[in-house]
């Protein structure tokens, strides 16, 4: 019975606190953060364990399923250049930024464990960009390009996990393995999410005058299609993004317009829950890895946190206006595949650049670190690495999270912006 109290307690804070972030105007996201590191604290609180099988089975799939289902389409993919140089060429420059960090900066860490954590770390979260720059009113552009890349990222970041933490067991690192696994997984997301996609299309037009079936099944598939991914060893984060976007598309052609309704509101209360019930999460980890650090290094590994949040917030933002100046130059050039409309201007470039929280997918990646090799000794500096990046994703939801609405406001992008 205890656990159901503590579960009821956690919804209603969560609900509460929802409301009062609102009346607040303070990102919702960050104040429930900020509650679950309060309620850690408490010595009678009991620590709850985040697993990671569970975010990326239970959390994972709906609130990818729901944002490339409500993504916009069109604009997706006039944003395609920007969104696929973020998701998969700064990931990949980030976890290089921060293992050099890592490496010359962190007593202890080897090249293949600053890699660990530069992989942990380098992927923006899905949940955290659509809650905290949700309200704010962004142009269908920046909200575009925030989604989509936090939609494919996650892959990107997995895949340099995989290999990084491959390279500590003692495997050998072969670059054109890497390159054609990573290829592998993604196209086999992608035709995996087509595949999935078409039969439920198919399924849904037959049962389009049985709502509770018809929704049901919608409820269903991004878990299955998921599972399904990742059993024959595909991205099964991309497939279910690719399934949500083929759905998205058959659902304005299709879908009656009282289905459309009853399964938004379904949707949007799951997904509020489920995000809730996140942030709270990561904020109650935080008392959870401090009791298992040696005090003495709390302040230098907070140090070296802050080091590495300083570091990644700077190859992003170099990054994005670099990106910023090579679309101008390709479509000055007269390149078909960048149009006017995929440009970047600078206020644009400036809340993307601000934006890349960090959440619940590093979290649960860095808390799901083996805790032995294969030879039966400790993973080495395994402590470690889970406290930085806790601390690294908490400074990139609050410190990002709570000042990106007056960066907002700053630049005064109110007078054009179209509320999304």
């Amino acid at each position: 019975m205890e656990h159901y109290s503590i579960v009821l307690f956690i919804l209603a804070l969560l609900i509460g606190l929802s409301a009062v972030a609102d009346r607040i105007r303070i990102p919702y996201p960050v104040l429930l953060v900020i509650a679950g590191m309060t309620i850690g604290f408490i010595p009678v609180f009991p620590n709850i364990e985040l697993m990671p099988e569970v975010v990326f089975l239970i959390f994972l799939p709906p609130m990818l399923y729901d944002s490339a289902f409500n993504i916009s389409f069109r604009e997706f993919r006039t944003n395609l250049n920007t969104i696929t140089t973020l998701s998969i060429s700064l990931v990949f420059t980030t976890v290089v930024g921060i293992a050099v960090i890592a490496r010359y900066c962190i007593p202890g860490m080897t090249w293949p464990l600053s890699f660990v954590l530069g992989a942990i770390l380098s992927a923006t979260d899905a949940v955290a960009a659509m809650s905290v720059t949700k309200g704010l009113n962004l142009s269908h552009k920046t909200v575009t390009i925030l989604e989509g890349e936090s939609l494919i990222n996650d892959a990107s970041a997995l895949v340099a996990y995989r290999f990084a933490v491959a390279a500590v067991t003692g495997s050998t690192f072969v670059l054109w393995k890497a390159s054609l696994d990573f290829a592998l997984l993604l196209v086999g997301g992608i035709v995996i999410g087509v595949i999935i996609g078409r039969l439920l299309s198919f399924m849904l037009l037959k049962l389009r005058h049985n709502t509770m079936v018809l929704v049901s099944l919608l409820l269903l598939m991004p878990f299955v299609t998921y599972l399904f991914a990742e059993e024959i060893e595909v991205s099964g984060v991309i497939a279910v993004v690719t399934l949500g976007l083929v759905i998205s598309q058959h659902a304005k052609r299709s879908f009656p317009e009282h289905i459309k309704r009853e399964s938004k509101s379904i949707w949007d209360i799951i997904i509020f829950l489920l995000n809730g019930l996140v942030f709270i999460l990561i904020g109650i980890q935080f008392p959870f890895v401090v009791r298992s650090i040696d005090h003495a290094k709390i302040l230098p590994y907070i140090g070296y946190a802050l080091l590495i949040w300083f570091v990644t917030l700077l190859i992003r933002i170099v990054r994005v206006f670099l990106q910023q100046r090579n679309l101008l130059q390709a479509f000055q050039k007269g390149k078909r595949r960048v149009s006017e409309d995929a440009l970047l201007d600078f206020k644009n470039s400036v809340i993307i650049s601000w934006s890349g929280m960090r959440g619940i997918v590093s979290l649960a990646v860095a808390i799901g670190l083996p805790v032995t090799l294969a030879d039966g000794t400790a993973f080495p500096q395994r402590s470690a690495i889970i406290f930085i990046s806790v601390v690294v994703v908490l400074l990139t939801l609050i410190g990002q999270g709570l000042t990106l609405p007056w960066l907002v406001k700053l630049l005064k992008m109110e007078d054009t912006r179209i509320d999304v």
